[in-house]
């Protein structure tokens, strides 16, 4: 981590993000007077930020989610694409909700999509070369011109907050050809390149959907720094989610975070999805940003997936292998779910909900990483996508337990006992300021005990999870035989 200018730390001690969104919120422009109102109440659970979705028009203005991004500058203020207000509301609900929960003492994270734009005004007939989607840089077929939705003029906002219009020019490749929309290529177009410092799947994976932006051009990269600007100054938010990442030059978002912290003058937290389950291209790209953000732990997602489909047939002494929390805590965003990996979504990579609970005490009651809870595991979910309906669990009871015992118990040494396939553990010994211990337990199978030490002899432990009801008393050296059911974990906090 050497020549590092700034580090992406964790804002505050045990702090726990939210990601305060999930695919299938509804439609109506509620969210962030929901935010406003719920603010309180989480920062009194123990949330220390939310992570909100995107705050700006998308292509199908008041229903989009926001990652087919049209302009970054409405914020829910301008009629464009058949509304004036987002998916989630209007500018001023947003302001409104960002200004609340700061007050109530949450940090705010704002969802920045820089990969792509969609939804462009007019069309314009430009050459393009086809490209195959296994290898971007295999040609599959000789020059042609198509036609594509690539000028950007915001009839509605004018030249409000920028003047930029966006055409061809400021794109490397598309998707689409309005000259036959059932033509499915990919076209990288004429005189254009991909970026390389960018994920090498695919030969190269710069481009992911829609109008893909050339981070080449001096153009973009002034504009997207002139936007960032004028957003922290907007809004006032804490820091950045960074969508899409190993789609993007890394060049560019290390010159962008540079820029964004100096003119703060502060440490603006920034974390990344860089989606794969594969913890070396996680370490290549800390490497090649000098740990100027955190990434998201998508390894360790993936084995949770693996070990609620597998049962006791998982062996949990791995549990945290080839993980940034294991590897590079400091960096990781750990996180059980999110709203791609929810059920019907394009990575669904679904957490059964008998594991969720185990999940969430490994990322909220251990000293690596920052834990982010999401929306649709806290209060639960409902909805209809693909002649599917879906019930999510809310496991919001055992998460505010996790949160109480994360804000009270969770500090000093850690001793871990992860030395058996179906029973795993660790104890908290606690600090000067918070002294009182804390051991886990869980198992994926039958269930039992275990011996641990908990550096407090002669105390009394219970269980918070209110699984077991006999207390749990220490010898005269401070272990202590924890139990837990089968299938489940219990969390004993010291009297």
């Amino acid at each position: 981590m050497t020549g590092c200018k700034e580090l992406s730390r964790m804002p505050t001690i045990n702090g726990t993000m939210m990601q305060y969104f999930h695919w299938y919120i509804p439609t109506g422009g509620t969210l962030w007077e929901e935010v406003r109102d719920r603010a309180a109440e989480l920062a009194e659970k123990g949330v220390t930020a939310l992570w909100l979705p995107p705050a700006y028009k998308g292509s199908s203005g008041g229903y989009d989610v926001g990652y087919s991004a049209y302009d970054l500058f409405d914020l829910g203020e301008f009629e464009q694409k058949g509304a004036i207000a987002t998916k989630y509301g209007t500018r001023e609900q947003y302001l409104s909700a960002i200004k609340t929960a700061q007050n109530a003492g949450l940090q705010i994270y704002a969802d920045v999509v820089f990969n792509h734009k969609n939804g462009g005004d007019e069309t314009e007939d430009i050459p393009a070369i086809p490209v195959a989607w296994d290898n971007r840089n295999h040609a599959i077929g000789p020059p042609r011109t198509i036609k594509i939705y690539s000028q950007f003029n915001f009839p509605g906002r004018g030249d409000k907050y920028s003047t930029m219009k966006w055409s061809w020019k400021n794109f490397d490749a598309v998707n689409h050809n309005a000259f036959d929309w059932n033509d499915r290529n990919i076209y990288r177009l004429h005189e254009k390149t991909f970026q390389t410092d960018v994920d090498p799947r695919h030969g190269n994976y710069d481009f992911l959907m829609a109008c893909d932006l050339d981070m080449s051009q001096k153009e973009v990269r002034d504009e997207l720094k002139a936007w960032g600007k004028w957003y922290l100054e907007t809004t006032g938010v804490n820091g950045f989610r960074l969508d899409a990442i190993k789609h993007i030059s890394y060049l560019f978002f290390i010159g962008w975070l540079d820029e964004m912290r100096q003119d703060r003058q502060q440490n603006l937290f920034a974390v990344g999805e860089y989606w794969v389950d594969d913890i070396e291209s996680l370490h290549w790209y800390i490497r090649n940003t000098s740990g100027r953000m955190s990434l998201f732990d998508v390894p360790l997602h993936y084995n949770f997936h693996r070990a609620s489909r597998m049962g006791g047939y998982y062996d949990m002494r791995k549990i945290l292998d080839g993980t940034l929390m294991q590897q590079q805590p400091a960096l990781a965003v750990t996180f059980v779910e999110n709203h791609d990996s929810q059920p019907l979504q394009a990575l669904e990579s679904v957490v059964e909900p008998w594991f969720k609970p185990l999940a969430y005490a490994l990322i909220l009651l251990r000293q690596e990483g920052y834990p982010c809870i999401f929306y649709a595991d806290y209060y639960g979910a409902h909805y209809h996508d693909k002649g599917y309906e879906i019930w999510m669990d809310s496991h919001r009871w055992l998460i505010d337990k996790f949160l109480y015992a994360r804000q009270h118990h969770a500090y000093g040494p850690q001793y871990d006992y992860f030395d058996h396939w179906d029973i795993i553990g660790w104890t908290r010994l606690g600090n000067e300021e918070h002294p009182k211990a804390m051991a886990a337990l869980m198992s994926n199978a039958a269930g039992g005990s275990k011996w641990m030490e908990t550096g407090k002899p002669n105390a009394t432990f219970y269980d918070i999870t209110e699984h077991i009801e006999k207390p749990v008393q220490t010898n005269a050296y401070g272990w202590g035989e924890f139990r837990c059911n089968g299938g489940s974990v219990s969390v004993w906090l010291e009297q």
